[in-house]
């Protein structure tokens, strides 16, 4: 199968959407299908082989901001525009990117869902002209609902059916200023509609994309997210851990005040001056860009005043093997996230190292914890609740091994990448079959 797979990449920062696509790509293309990945606005920042890295970036995030903000730079010479989708340049300003916040996006996003009708119609008219000299596909794959705007275009000049893959757009649109928030969500569901498939890494966010863009719920259907395995295979809750060694408390994800790390913050805390837990250690890891230094240090002097900054060390943007080593050194793991997480793959890659989680009892966690049997479930944005559970589960080494070991079967049984391309495959066909016989029945 012949298979164009498209991602915008996230710049200086980690991005599970990235990591995902990236181990899809890889597991397909080594099952022998032909993969295209095709990076969008930035280069892709992964812990693993970018399967991208032949190929241009197309939507350079330069060209995308000048084509929104000037109408002289939307006609400039393609000697100037091609200059600035250099991967140098767009390494440069991705640290400016990152410093870029929600609110301040959201006539660039709408004019980005407008597709051939937005300002940036120009790259999507370069985009499709490269592809064009490229073997057709068999099926496209765009990988967040914010690319439907380039949707009916590609669909119809490449005559392919088009999958589009849902994770996560819902914080980002909701937090646009009105009344661009409306408008945003308004057009994603006009053009997802032309969409031969959607997907969704949850049956939580299947539900609520399904309801925000008035789609029946049959449309969507659930893969789930998956990870590349190799390295967890020897993980055992206490392996890389001696038993005597300090229990430690860990994170994993950006370094962020959505991602719940100051909740955490705050229930380390608690624990410590519980005093039930001797020795507690708390590890921060994961993706830390500009924009989220000054919140990890304000975390750093409240850490300070609580007088336990000495027993906290921050990891920030490990590579892979460094991250497996980190992970396999904890006692457990909780990213409380406060928003309305559609999937959470810290939760996997916790539970593949065999390291039990405790997260909260909300959007897709639930049905993660649901699935693996390896964690606890506390109370929402409640740092006395998350301190609580994971005291009960530090106290009880036998229960926390065994949820351990429960959650490492069950992402080797159900989370792996080779699970997640199988689905997957398994959808393009049936997509691939159903755009035929369509075709089949409209005349000649």
């Amino acid at each position: 199968m012949t298979i164009l797979q498209i991602t915008p990449g996230a710049g200086a920062m980690y991005c599970g959407n990235c990591l995902r696509d990236n181990a899809l790509v890889a597991t397909l293309r080594k099952m022998g299908h032909a993969v295209q990945m095709v990076p969008l606005y930035l280069p892709l920042t992964l812990d693993e082989e970018d399967q991208s890295n032949d190929t241009p970036i197309f939507f350079s995030g330069i060209n995308v901001y000048l084509d929104q903000k000037s109408a002289l730079f939307r006609g400039a010479p393609g000697w100037l525009h091609n200059l600035l989708t250099s991967r140098r340049l767009l390494k440069w300003a991705a640290c400016r990117a990152a410093k870029t916040r929600a609110q301040e996006l959201g006539d660039m996003t709408l004019s980005m869902l407008r597709g051939e009708a937005g300002n940036q119609a120009r790259e999507l008219d370069d985009l499709l002209a490269w592809l064009k000299t490229k073997p057709n596909p068999d099926i496209i794959c765009l990988s967040n609902g914010l690319l439907v705007g380039m949707l009916h275009r590609l669909k119809t000049e490449l005559r392919a059916p088009v999958v589009c893959m849902l994770q996560g757009e819902d914080g980002f649109l909701d937090s646009l200023p009105e009344p661009a928030r409306a408008q945003c969500w308004k057009t994603l569901a006009e053009r997802a509609a032309e969409a031969d498939m959607l997907t969704a890494p949850s049956h939580y966010f299947a539900r609520l994309m399904s309801q925000r863009l008035n789609v029946p719920s049959e449309r969507v259907r659930v893969i789930y997210n998956g990870i590349n395995l190799s390295g967890y295979s020897d993980a055992t809750p206490s392996a890389g851990k001696k038993e005597s060694s300090p229990p430690v408390l860990g994170y994993f994800a950006r370094m962020c005040r959505e991602k719940g790390l100051d909740t955490l913050v705050e229930a380390y805390v608690l624990l410590r001056r519980h005093e039930r837990i001797k020795n507690l250690k708390l590890r921060i890891g994961g993706s830390c860009g500009p924009a989220d230094e000054p919140f990890v240090n304000d975390l750093r002097e409240r850490l300070r005043n609580a007088g336990v900054l000495e027993h906290v060390t921050f990891h920030p943007n490990l590579d892979r093997n460094a991250k497996v080593e980190f992970l396999r050194s904890l006692s457990v793991l909780s990213v409380p996230a406060r928003y309305s997480e559609a999937f959470g793959l810290y939760v996997i890659e916790a539970l593949a190292a065999g390291v039990p989680v405790v997260q909260p009892r909300t959007a897709a966690f639930p049905e993660l914890i649901e699935a693996t049997g390896g964690g606890l479930l506390c109370e929402p944005n409640d740092p006395a609740s998350l301190a609580d559970m994971t005291e009960n589960l530090l106290l009880n080494n036998e229960r926390a091994r065994e949820l351990g070991e429960r959650g490492r079967r069950a992402v080797f049984e159900k989370f792996s990448s080779d699970v997640m391309a199988r689905e997957s495959l398994a959808a393009y066909q049936h997509i691939i079959q159903t755009s035929a016989a369509r075709r089949s029945l409209l005349p000649a």
